[in-house]
């Protein structure tokens, strides 16, 4: 039965939604409605519309909160005026309706004569054939003056504004984009103050990819405005509803949004940014940069992207079309914009928000794709470097020297030195553990810096000095010119993008000034020819960088299709709010009950309780894929028997995902020996018997996988002649690992995913020194935060304290464990119409506390007490299943 609840609001969604759309909307609106620093963690199977839901739960809360506050505006004013006549407090109030009605109405007016011209340019360049770009690549020259390219000139230690370290700007550039209304804190003029959005939405994915489909899902409905009824005046009859197109805003990097050929070639983001940059501070502008001169195309351009929905590359062509830089541009945009879309790392960076003119205060965050968000603040946040880097490091700085050194002015010589002695002594630290026995562990960030006296440099003013006089910019760029010159190249000038060395020492750098209790710093040996070996900073705890949103932003939603077990999220980014902040939801499938099976395979056997103790009972022959365990010959050939018997009941696909690359090559290779005792048809492998049910593939560590997944989509919908994958036939089969390239963002749909199973359970080695830094940190985080909460009551023993906090551990370890599952689980139900079996081999999966991790609609599905029924029980149920369905 459907909320009736969720019925009584009308949610704008272009198609008639199902029971768990309008439960998942209803959630959101809730969760919106409530404001105040609320969370939602909302879980939606993919298939089941999760981003049009989030849409338009979305943004019908946004219009109706906008709605609300002009009748709240207007209730004051009445409330101000009280003791005045009653046609003068009624005059007022018309007065102010009829202008806000009439900025709206000029507005929306003014979009959509944009819009209209938009749509003629289409039309003309379809007859006439694609308009030619204004802008032409930079033509090579024939001599590049290396001084003024490359020789860094004055350099000021000052302070700076730390919000901008994606690269500084020159006090006048700062001033000029003020001008033209770019960058914080700038005022604007009382007619753009009238038309700025007082909440926004942030919406943030994972890649460029997946913020195009939400846009292209952005398109679809259409909502009301955000003016109450009666201030909207109505054409004809008056009977349909005025609409509001969203104002939305695409926000990316300058390597998405650069149109200076001259420094889009450049490759490298971080080149790109330093390039830009340059080109600010020097008397060579950059001809795109937003300016009084070029302030008719920038209006131009933040009129048409908000009347437009525009996707990246969108933003990308109307930037070229109308000269001007759409990374600049953009900002002019933001005040107007409803939703602005962008990815990860420029939400979870608070340097990145700044440089933007991002603000989060009082706005909505929505996270979609939420369930690696812990660990997309790691990255982002993270930083290597490796020993063969810093060679080549070495090798460029003594070439930049050996041209400019006598040239530089004194501080630069002693700065620049400074980087040398930093390189010289990471050098010598990873050139003695190379050497030394062992293949990886923590590196004592106070031994990187020992040698050469680099631990007396102070590292925040040497990144800075690195950052604001774009020294690796200078330097690398130099290193290509010598390097294009000696080859003499026949394409043009190019800076190398595949190994900007002294970027990345950067990045490294400003790791290393970060540290904390929250990071550890790792090496590893690189199994490479040469020998090589790296440096690596890693976040233990998202809890810390995170927090600057949390503590922010009105509202955060994240939603995801798997984002079960829901524990870690709120003790690792909200661990502070009370239960009462935190809404959680585990939406079921939108396919009828019939279409699922899920089954927990524990052994071959039936598994027969023994007074009640039906741990006691189980038989050696059960599955147990731990890591002690899985060599197991005999297991292994019992579940290539179990596969082989699957494989004859389920029709064209199966898939199968293991925890390693390396146990699926240990079984592979098992699977491929000969039997010791040969069936009645001569000396068959399992292998071989596994390919004759099925087309077999495999995925390997260092293949491709868009080459497998081609192959075996086309073993099963276009077989060869005379192997037909229809009912009883012959299918593909094929085998993966959990967390591997097959596991996320791959659809299994249909008949590419009939049976999916999963093998074990993928725990992470807990014997490596990153997860024993992890373990070892949450143990001592929640100690701290039980001391914390104790108070002076210390209502929570030392014994009791410890053993919560190894609780929490092994919860982390074991969330992450069940995180990757689901995901793998997830690829095989994609909509509505499509069904699937889901087989869970280990007898752990029959377990209550893994049980309550998996997502609620697999739960939902999972035949009850199908852990003691054996692999008999499991044909029967699957051969029940397909019956009917096939064809």
């Amino acid at each position: 039965m459907s909320d009736p609840q969720a019925k009584a609001i009308d949610f704008h969604h272009p198609f008639t939604p199902y029971d768990v759309q309008l439960q998942f909307m209803r959630t959101v609106y809730d969760v919106l409605e409530k404001g105040n620093g609320q969370i939602g963690i909302l879980e939606s199977p993919t298939g089941t519309g999760k981003s049009l839901s989030l849409i338009c739960s979305a943004l019908t809360w946004l219009r109706t909160h906008k709605r609300s506050k002009y009748e709240a505006s207007f209730e004051a004013t009445a409330s101000a005026m009280t003791g005045e006549p009653d046609w003068m407090v009624d005059n007022a109030l018309r007065r102010k309706r009829e202008e806000l009605a009439r900025k709206w109405e000029e507005r929306e007016k003014a979009m959509e004569r944009v819009r209209q011209r938009e749509k003629e340019m289409e039309e003309r360049a379809m007859e006439r054939g694609r308009k030619r770009i204004r802008v032409d690549d930079e033509k090579v020259k024939s001599e590049v003056n290396e001084e003024r390219e490359f020789l860094i000139t004055g350099w000021e230690s000052v302070e700076v504004d730390d919000g901008d370290s994606l690269g500084q700007l020159s006090k006048e550039t700062r001033a000029l984009m003020e001008k033209v209304g770019l960058g914080g804190g700038v005022r604007r003029s009382e007619e753009e103050a009238g038309v700025e959005e007082e909440v926004k939405i942030y919406y943030t994915s994972r890649t460029h990819s997946q913020l195009t489909q939400f846009i292209a899902e952005l398109r679809r409905p259409a909502f009301p405005p955000s003016l109450p009824d009666k201030m909207v005046s109505r054409e004809g009859d008056g009977k349909e509803s005025a609409t509001e197109i969203v104002k939305q805003l695409p926000l990316s990097s300058r390597q998405k949004l650069c149109v200076n050929p001259s420094v889009a070639r450049l490759g490298s983001l971080a080149a790109i940014n330093d390039r830009c940059t340059e080109l600010q501070q020097s008397k060579e502008k950059c001809p795109f940069m937003p300016n009084p001169e070029n302030q008719k195309q920038t209006h131009q351009f933040r009129d048409t992207v908000l009347a437009t929905v525009p996707d990246i590359e969108d933003m990308y062509r109307v930037g070229k079309e109308l000269q001007i830089c759409p990374y600049y541009a953009s900002r002019t945009a933001i005040p107007g914009a409803e939703v602005i879309t962008l990815p990860y790392p420029l939400l979870l960076q608070r340097s990145a928000r700044e440089a933007l003119g991002i603000n989060l205060e009082g706005n909505v965050v929505i996270i979609d794709e939420a369930h690696n968000i812990m660990d997309a603040v790691a990255n982002v946040h993270s930083a290597e470097i490796r020993l063969s880097q810093l060679k080549k490091a070495r090798q460029v700085l003594g070439m930049y020297v050996k041209r400019f050194g006598k040239k530089l002015k004194g501080e630069n010589r002693v700065m620049i030195a400074q980087v040398g002695r930093v390189v010289e002594s990471l050098s010598e630290w990873l050139d003695t553990a190379l050497k030394e026995k062992g293949d990886q562990g923590i590196a004592d960030s106070n031994m990187l810096l020992k040698g050469r006296g680099a631990d007396q440099i102070n590292l925040y003013q040497l990144v800075r000095y690195i950052q604001e006089s774009k020294l690796a910019y200078k330097v690398e760029g130099y290193a290509s010119h010598i390097q294009a010159a000696a080859e003499e190249p026949t394409t043009p000038q190019q800076t190398s993008s595949s190994s900007p060395v002294l970027h990345t020492l950067v990045s490294f750098l400003i790791a290393l000034t970060n540290l904390s209790s929250e990071g550890r710093i790792f090496y590893e040996k690189l199994s490479s020819v040469p020998p090589d070996i790296k440096l690596s900073y890693l976040l233990l705890s998202p809890t810390h960088a995170f927090s600057s949103i949390a503590s922010s932003a009105r509202t955060i939603i994240l939603a995801g299709g798997t984002m079960s077990p829901f524990d870690d999220y709120k003790a690792h980014l909200f661990p502070t709010l009370p239960p009462s902040k935190i809404t959680t939801l585990s939406c079921g499938h939108v396919i009828p009950a019939s279409n699922l099976f899920v089954w927990a395979l524990a052994s071959t056997r039936p598994i027969r309780s023994s007074s009640g103790n039906s741990a006691a009972a189980l038989p050696q022959d059960a599955f147990e894929f731990s890591f002690q365990k899985r060599s197991d010959r005999a297991m292994i050939r019992q579940l290539g028997l179990a596969l082989l018997n699957i494989c004859s009941v389920v029709p064209d696909g199966v898939v199968v995902f293991f925890p390693s690359y390396g146990y699926l090559d240990e079984v592979v290779s098992a699977w491929q020996a000969a039997e010791q005792q040969p069936t009645a048809g001569g000396a068959q492998t399992l292998w071989n018997r596994l390919a004759a049910k099925k087309s077999l593939f495999y995925e390997t560590r260092g293949g491709s996988s868009d080459e497998i997944l081609q192959n075996y989509s086309q073993a099963i919908l276009s077989p060869p002649p005379g192997t037909t994958s229809a009912a009883g036939g012959r299918g593909a089969l094929l085998l993966s690992v959990v967390g591997g390239k097959l596991s996320e963002g791959i659809n299994f749909s249909d008949r590419l995913g009939r049976c999916v199973l999963v093998v074990g359970l993928p725990y992470p080695n807990i014997n490596s020194p990153e997860w024993k830094a992890r373990v070892e940190y949450i143990e001592s985080a929640t100690l701290a935060r039980l001391r914390d909460g104790a108070g002076e009551s210390e209502s929570v023993g030392k014994e009791e304290a410890m053993a919560l906090a190894k609780q929490a551990a092994r919860d982390f370890y074991e969330n992450a464990c069940m995180r990757a599952v689901n995901q793998s689980i997830g690829r095989a139900i994609r909509h509505r119409g499509d069904y699937a079996a889901v087989v869970l081999v280990d007898r752990r999966f029959g377990t209550q506390r893994i049980q309550e991790k998996l997502p609620g609609w697999i739960k939902g599905g999972l035949v009850e007490g199908s852990d003691k029924k054996g692999l008999q029980g499991l044909m029967g149920g699957l051969s029940g299943f397909f019956k009917g369905k096939r064809g």
